[in-house]
This record gives C-alpha cells, sequence and structure tokens, in this order.
C-alpha cells in the first residue's frame, strides 16, 4: 500500500466506488503542499495561461462572470483579495505545472486503485480553487470522473441524479459538443431530490458520473482541490454522447442507441473522431472571457477596470 490519503476508507467504499455519492476522510488538509504559504509561492509562479481569475458579479440584475489578472500583487495579497471578494481562482492543471502535485495525484490514485479492483485511471488532472465567502458554482455536470477534496473553509455540495429530468442525453450530448457544462436546464424543485451534504477541511466527495451538481460556500473563504479521471468505459461513454451529438445536431437524426460496444458504437466512434480531426466544432465552442480587470493592490476584494485604468 501507499502512503494513505484516505482516513477512514473501508471494504463497503471499495464496493459503491463511482456507484454512489461518496463522503470520505482524507488528510490533504494537514499537507505542507496545501499551507497557505506554499499556496501563495505557488499563485505567484503559476503560469498566466494556467489559471482563471473570474470576479463574480451584476449587471442590470442578472449575474455575470469577468475574468481578471492578479495585477502584480503576491500571492498572500491574491489569497487576501479572494478573502474579502466576489471571486474565484482556478489553478487549471497543477499536475502538468509542478511536480509536486503530480506525485501527489498519481499516489491518490494509486490508492484508489489499489482498494478498487479493477480500477484503472488515466489521464490524470488535478486543480486548485480559492474562492470567495458565499462563492457559488452554478448547476452542472462534468464529463470525466470527478471529486472534490476539501482544503479549507466549508461548502453546501447540492448532487442530484445523473438521469432525467435533472439530466438529459441531449444535455450529455450538448457538453460532449461544445464544453459547455453550465449551459444544461436547472430548475429549484430539482433541489427537493437532491442529496445535500455540507463539508469542511479533510472532506472528499466522490460521485457517479456525470451527476449534476452545485456548490455553495458558506461564509468563510475556500480552498479545494479537484481531481479529474478517465477510464475506459468513461472514455467510450464521451465518446458515444459526442457522435449521437453530431447526428443530432448536425445531420438532423434523432438517436436511437446508447450502445458503447457492437459494430454501431464502432461507427459512431469512427464519425466522433473524423469530425474531431478535421477541427469543424472548434469555432462553436465558448471561447474564454477576455481579461478585463486586475486585483486592486490597496483595497483587498476590490477590482480595477483595465479599460478605466487605462485612460
Amino acid at each position: 500500500m501507499t502512503e494513505a490519503f484516505f482516513a477512514d476508507w473501508s471494504d463497503k467504499h471499495s464496493s459503491v466506488w463511482g456507484k454512489v455519492p461518496l463522503r470520505l476522510a482524507h488528510k490533504l488538509h494537514e499537507h505542507e503542499l496545501f499551507s497557505r504559504e506554499t499556496l501563495a509561492k505557488l499563485i505567484e509562479t503559476y503560469p498566466r495561461e494556467h489559471y482563471a481569475l473570474v470576479h463574480m458579479g451584476e449587471q442590470d440584475g442578472k449575474r455575470f462572470w469577468r475574468e481578471g489578472d492578479f495585477g502584480g500583487l503576491s500571492g498572500a495579497q491574491v489569497i487576501d483579495a479572494i478573502a474579502n471578494g466576489r471571486m474565484w481562482i482556478h489553478l487549471f492543471r497543477v499536475n502538468q505545472n509542478d511536480a509536486r502535485y503530480r506525485k501527489l495525484l498519481d499516489d491518490i490514485f494509486a490508492e484508489v486503485a489499489e482498494r478498487v479492483p479493477g480500477y484503472n485511471a488515466f489521464n490524470l488532472i488535478n486543480g486548485i480553487i480559492l474562492s470567495s465567502p458565499k462563492a457559488q458554482v452554478y448547476y452542472h455536470f462534468d464529463p470525466a470522473g470527478q471529486s472534490l477534496w476539501q482544503i479549507e473553509g466549508r461548502k453546501r455540495v447540492y448532487l442530484y441524479p445523473p438521469t432525467a429530468p435533472f439530466l438529459s442525453e441531449q444535455s450529455l450530448e450538448h457538453v460532449a459538443l461544445y464544453l459547455d457544462e453550465v449551459g444544461i436546464k436547472y430548475e429549484p424543485w430539482y433541489d427537493e431530490f437532491a442529496d445535500v451534504y455540507e463539508i469542511g477541511p479533510g472532506d472528499m466527495m466522490h460521485w457517479p458520473l456525470n451527476s449534476p451538481h452545485r456548490v455553495e460556500n458558506l461564509d468563510c473563504l475556500n480552498i479545494s482541490m479537484t481531481t479529474e479521471y478517465w477510464t475506459d468505459d468513461i472514455r467510450r461513454k464521451q465518446m458515444l454522447n459526442m457522435a449521437n451529438g453530431i447526428l443530432r445536431d448536425k445531420v438532423g437524426v434523432r438517436p436511437r442507441s446508447r450502445a458503447t460496444e457492437g459494430p454501431g458504437f464502432w461507427a459512431k466512434a469512427a464519425l466522433q473522431a473524423s469530425v474531431k480531426r478535421a477541427g469543424l466544432l472548434q469555432k462553436e465552442r465558448k471561447a474564454r472571457r477576455a481579461v478585463d480587470f486586475k486585483l486592486d493592490p490597496e483595497i483587498p476584494g476590490a477590482i480595477i477596470d483595465l479599460a478605466e485604468a487605462a485612460e
């Protein structure tokens, strides 16, 4: 057994991994890689193209997101700004930018593989998210396998069944085609059927593939790590969703099968592969927001509009 990152795993968790929502205890909140000092240094050196700093504002009574820049602040100042503002920062693909977090990720999944018979995950990714008090992640689902590791602060996680009406075939296809995870239908009454978890430091949430979810921070700074992975089964389902989406949206043919094996599936696999190679969907996928603000060095949590700063 490698170093144990889970604190309360038992045989029953091995039996239900990936099949039901799970809340497990972990030890990462005590790990040096997640101390405020280490995270501050990581932020200061993180490549600009590999992070998103997003401010959650309102315009004409509607919520909207703006993307910004650190503005030369230290890592500690950035964390202070998030603690006092309405924003979040997502450090993408930390394992690809820092060898320490890559080893951590590999060791975590080695432990899961030892505990879950037949488990073989690949294309592993971890990200680190720091978010303001009361920040929200809107209703969405992820095409890859996901886990949420809480390091600091508390949040409320709403998990919904990955079945209709909470999740439709059209939604699966739409996300596979356009990478627009939050562009799916949500109704407030869905909450009546959600499993709701309040999690804090040392809690890890894992849920079945494609389970819709949304997250609300409580009144405190939150620091979390996300882990993403693929398996052969997940990869086949993604290929199927993309192919069925192409047939429905581009050809006008209603898909009749959701099989992930057999001649019909392999024909669909070839279809989606050819469309991806041709780059036919790139123009239709949502572009990243333009950077239009920077953090205010004088007032923690405030932002400076770049257009106004240039005048």
